[in-house]
């Protein structure tokens, strides 16, 4: 945690040496201004545009970005679960603000990271445009549309998520990302104007290309210098390049510098080290403009036969998939949410991350440059045919609440690509660009080449050995049946020949993947041709198929639940270089007809960003250091069965053999038989109860990689042992007694008091001894006084279906979350939390 700390510290310190260095005697030279505060809302009844804007928002409320209104309801069973079972709607934003400029010397430009979705804006009545993807940026030239006149401006954007089922997870309503002013002179570089590359890297020096578009608004030619420097993770200038330029009036033109820096500082995951590039207008003694791109200096190889190599080491990618939602705060995610979250999962050993399915907001790719986080960037989950957004395949239902993207894919998706990719392209944390996931499912034809359907009229109607079975044909049958089948007005492989060479357009420094479901027809059709990396999607067992029959092309996971299995793939082949296993985190959605289950999976951290036992799990497999935990659960409920001779564990089928989230505590009936799970990369590992050895279990006999005993349960002490003579290990469930009072547990005893700042409040109910009672639950209460709001309140459970925007909850195996944020005023925040008979517990924060 010190040298997490440390290294956010260097990173912000180099950030503010840079910009103190870049607005010396520049005062009023300010590029990008907060646009998040002070805006009104409402939600309106109707989906109709309005004809007539600005509206008359006086009995609005008064809000603050980023903002999710979805978040705000209570959940239903009448909305739909594949969104979380919270409502969609239509909602309209407004801001008033005073003309930021001199529209005859300056621009003003106004940036969203992200609404979601089917968006409308308008500033002064004055149609801007609009942007249907809820998940790429988009941002608008205000110069010429603002008032001179001393007049307030105003700024409105209407949102259509009436269809609150057209995706397959929770998305989120509203302006759920943050917004930017961006205010420049007439001569400038535009939002996302530049690029930077590191073509030449070894030990002793790295060359850095940097490609930086000029615009010129002038109405008559200018010229200027253009200078760049770069600036190293200490804060020190280490290059230097300047080129006179002249543009004419009405142009752009882009400039390339090309720079060496000497004993490099290289990013990776473990050394995540930023540069700096200050690149300044400069005409004659006058900065005109001053623009920052951070940016990491490495290097990434993949090769077919040998795997990744990351700054020439060979790398084996740790990761999982994330949804974009944070629990209780909806898609609305503040920075240090995402930090807490990510935190935890690098502390077991992950090293990567997949944004399923869409692009995540640019903080949250700030955060993944900074702690060392490798990020394959997916753009889209369905192409040019629908997926079942309840069934989760093709589409099988035809009604308004799930249309989604693919109304919009064949005229937006050049556009929402093109921005996402000039926004994201700098950052050192992306290392691949995946074009889609499991898209075969809505090209309905390649299941039944497959041979594993064979029902035309009922494609749900399949060989369940599909998920476990090699291919049935060969590549030259598999062809053949291709080439025979009924095809619809789209193509698979030219579609995705057409969105890659848009990415190659605009990156050729890391390589284009897609999530392969069918991954033995993609490799005939030309849809595995289209993409540098093929990611297979739950199909470990065509892995070997496809190594024997195309060799020279890369193969790795993009997807997998998450077993010892997956993992063993990656170890035992070295072309299989990756695992993104299915999911990092709970997230709402997926979960049709499951009420009132409302989110699933999140293998390693619950929705609340708690830890489960899968998180050990990982730790025990990624983490190279000695590790012991132990799980619990009844053993009607396990999977397993006891032998009566020996008293082993005995598996009931093959599918026991994996882990599960077992419990984390050592409390029930008396004499019951409770199935006790150790994760551990010991080879040999000892249980003992109060003392009494129940017999060592061997990594040799776990085929999961979990060591079980069958224990008759009896309170007290629960131990395993592991470890070599003077190199011992253990881990310890002591059983608690009935609860006695609340612990409370605040991550951040002060907060920067600029509203953002985030304090995340455990609360967890302990007995007399201190230790976690996780077998009782309690309705917990929070109040405060002080400079901060209440984001919400969860207890992690996929089945809590309480409000979020509450003071109230009713914990889940004793605990539950608080979330504060800071306002923009310092001062003492004082919290109460109370929990009935157990009394309360007042925590101060400071906020300065």
């Amino acid at each position: 945690m010190l040298k997490h700390v440390i290294k956010l510290l260097s990173y912000f310190a180099l950030v503010f040496v840079v910009n103190s260095l870049a607005f010396a005697g520049q005062a009023s030279l300010q590029r990008e201004h907060d646009f998040n505060f002070d805006w009104k809302f409402t939600l309106v009844e109707t989906t109709e545009i309005p004809d007539s804007v600005p509206l008359n928002d006086a009995v609005w409320r008064d809000i603050r970005l980023p903002h999710d209104w979805s978040v705000e309801a209570s959940f239903s069973e009448e909305w739909e679960g594949a969104t979380g079972y919270l409502p969609g709607g239509v909602g309209i934003y407004q801001k008033h603000f005073d003309t930021p400029i001199d529209p005859a010397e300056q621009n003003a430009y106004v940036l969203f990271d992200g609404v979601y979705n089917n968006a409308t804006f308008w500033v002064n009545g004055v149609k801007l445009g609009e942007n249907p993807y809820g998940y790429s940026p988009v941002y608008f030239d205000l110069t010429d549309k603002l008032h001179t006149d001393g007049t307030q401006n105003v700024l409105t954007v209407h949102v259509d998520h009436s269809r609150y089922a057209d995706s397959r997870w929770y998305t989120g309503s509203g302006i759920y990302r943050n917004v930017k002013l961006i205010t420049t002179d007439k001569l400038h570089i535009p939002i996302w104007g530049t690029f930077v590359t590191t073509p030449e890297v070894n030990d002793n020096r790295a060359m850095v290309n940097l490609d930086v578009n000029v615009v010129n608004n002038h109405s008559s030619p200018e010229g200027f210098t253009l200078t760049t420097q770069l600036i190293n993770p200490a804060g020190l200038t280490v290059a230097e390049a300047s080129k006179n330029v002249t543009l004419e009036s009405d142009t752009d033109v882009t400039v390339t510098q090309r720079l060496a820096v000497d004993d490099p500082k290289l990013w990776d995951t473990e050394n995540p080290h930023i540069y700096l590039a200050r690149t300044i207008i400069k005409s004659g003694e006058r900065i005109v403009d001053s623009y920052v791109t951070p940016f990491g200096i490495r290097t990434l190889e993949f090769d077919a036969k040998k795997g990744f190599f990351l700054n020439g080491k060979p790398t084996l990618v740790k990761g999982v998939s994330l949804h974009h939602d944070g629990g209780l705060v909806g898609a609305a995610v503040p920075k240090e949410v995402w930090r807490r979250r990510l935190q935890s999962l690098k502390d077991a050993g992950l090293n990567a991350v997949r944004t399923a399915h869409n692009p995540f907001a640019s903080d949250f790719l700030d955060l993944c440059d900074e702690m060392g986080i490798l990020v394959q960037n997916e753009f889209f989950d369905e192409f040019d045919y629908y997926k079942d957004k309840r069934l989760n395949m093709h589409e099988r239902h035809d009604d308004y609440i799930t249309r989604g993207y693919v109304d919009h894919f064949q005229q937006w998706a050049k556009s929402d690509l093109t921005r996402t990719m000039l926004r994201d392209r700098n950052h050192p944390s992306v290392f691949q660009w995946s074009i889609g996931n499991e898209i075969e499912w809505t090209y309905v034809h390649y299941r039944y080449i497959t041979g594993f359907w064979n029902d035309l009229e009922d494609p749900t109607n399949m060989d369940m050995s599909f998920w476990g079975a090699p291919p049935k044909y060969s590549p030259e049958e598999l062809l053949a049946r291709y080439e025979d089948s009924q095809k619809g007005e789209y193509v698979l492989s030219e579609t995705a020949r057409k969105l890659s060479e848009w990415v190659r357009a605009l990156d050729t420094t890391r390589p284009v993947t897609a999530n392969f479901i069918i991954p033995q027809v993609s490799h005939v059709s030309g849809y595995a041709d289209a993409v540098d990396i093929v990611g297979y999607s739950y199909r470990n067992s065509v892995l070997p198929w496809g190594q024997k029959h195309f060799p020279e092309v890369p193969i790795t996971i993009n997807e997998n639940p998450g077993t010892w299995d997956d993992w063993k793939q990656v170890l035992q082949s070295p072309g299989v270089f990756s695992q993104f296993m299915w999911t990092g985190i709970g997230y709402m959605g997926e979960r049709h007809e499951k009420w009132p289950h409302k989110s699933g999976w999140g293998d390693m951290l619950d929705l609340a960003g708690f830890k489960r036992q899968g998180w050990n799990y990982f730790k025990s497999v990624w983490v190279n250091e000695p590790h012991l935990s132990i799980g619990t659960l009844p053993l009607s409920s396990s999977g397993f069965k006891r032998d009566e001779l020996s008293g082993l564990a005995i598996a009931e089928d093959a599918s026991s053999y994996r882990w599960r989230d077992t419990n984390m505590h050592w409390n029930y009936d008396e004499n019951e038989w409770v199935v006790v799970e150790v994760t551990s990369n010991h080879h040999m590992v000892e249980l003992l109860l109060n003392g009494e050895s129940l017999g060592y279990r061997s990594m040799s006999e776990a085929p999961d990689r979990i060591l079980r005993w069958v224990v008759p349960f009896a309170p007290g002490k629960l131990e395993a042992k592991a470890g070599f003579n003077g190199q011992e290990t253990n881990a310890i469930l002591t059983s608690a007694n009935q609860p006695s009072f609340l612990h409370v547990h605040v991550d951040k005893p002060q907060l920067i008091a600029d509203g953002y700042d985030i304090a995340h409040l455990v609360v967890q109910l302990v007995d007399d001894n201190g230790i976690a009672v996780q077998t009782e639950e309690t309705e917990v209460s929070v109040s405060f006084n002080g400079p901060a709001r209440l984001l919400g309140v969860d207890n992690g459970a996929p089945d809590n279906i309480q409000d979020f925007q509450s003071n109230k909850i009713v914990t889940s195996k004793g605990r539950a979350l608080i979330v504060l944020q800071s306002m923009r005023d310092r001062g003492v925040i004082e919290v109460e939390v109370s929990a009935g008979q157990y009394g309360k517990q007042t925590l101060v924060i400071q906020s300065h």
